[in-house]
């Protein structure tokens, strides 16, 4: 590591799920804006394809793979496309994620259960071990959860979705401690409730919004450029020795 430059990824690639709107494309973008070529992902390539551009366009490079971590199928081909092209990958940002329901937890029905394991749980743990195999022949990398604080303290009405985040949490600690000799980072990030359409249930209602802001000693809603910080952290030289760490970016909910 450059100790001048312990944010740069110039001449690294990195593929970041859910890239298209929220957090997952503030992440892109700063990635890009320190040198990565960065590998836009999420199940529409039109979505991905504006974001990409948009990275080009100011100097970045960036390329588009359509993929939805909930099919096993676009995982596999996602990753055989990746090796074909580049051969390697350095970092992978697991990002993408489905809360198809909000409710009693003694109300999730079959069908939104099934989705939120199928993406949050197997999509995740399957992207990471494509990865870690990619990586360990390349010599290493870094692969980052993007959790929850859901996953410390479960969410209101959000039982499933907040079961499958603490799941990545002790996914993330299991991975770390296993990909470590390959020179593989496996860390987790844990937003708090931050302004993206994923959690507009939460932030569209006035009552609940000024309920869970309660327990934010900040006493605002994040925006996601603020979760890009530390997801450029835990892809960079500058975390190069950290893993098996979850990241709270919450504003200091999990303090209280």
């Amino acid at each position: 590591m450059d100790p001048t430059r312990p944010f740069d990824l110039s001449g690294r690639i990195a593929f970041v799920t859910g890239a298209s709107r929220g957090i997952g494309e503030a992440g892109a973008r700063l990635l890009a804006a320190h040198g990565a070529h960065v590998i836009v992902s999420s199940r529409k390539a039109e979505a991905c394809e504006t974001v990409a551009q948009s990275i080009r366009d100011a100097g970045g490079s960036a390329e588009v793979l359509a993929c939805h971590i909930g099919e096993m199928d676009q995982v596999e081909a996602a990753w055989r496309a990746i090796e074909e092209r580049h051969g390697r990958v350095d970092v992978l940002v697991n990002n993408a994620a489905a809360n198809p329901y909000f409710g009693p937890i003694v109300d999730t029905d079959l069908a939104a259960f099934q989705k939120t394991v199928d993406v949050n749980i197997r999509g995740y743990f399957f992207m990471s071990t494509l990865a870690a195999k990619l990586m360990a022949r390349g010599g290493g990398g870094s692969i980052i959860n993007v959790a929850s604080v859901n996953g410390v303290v479960p969410g209101d009405w959000q039982g499933i979705y907040s079961i499958s985040k603490a799941a990545i949490l002790a996914m993330t600690k299991a991975f770390a401690k296993e990909c470590a000799p390959q020179g593989i980072r496996v860390n987790a990030l844990l937003p708090g409730l931050t302004d993206t359409k994923f959690a507009g249930a939460l932030t569209r209602d006035p009552a609940i919004l000024e309920r869970a802001l309660m327990h934010v000693p900040m006493n605002r809603v994040a925006e996601p450029a603020e979760m890009a910080g530390a997801l450029l952290f835990l892809a960079s030289p500058a975390s190069s020795y950290t893993t098996g760490t979850w990241l709270n970016v919450d504003g200091g909910y999990l303090t209280v």
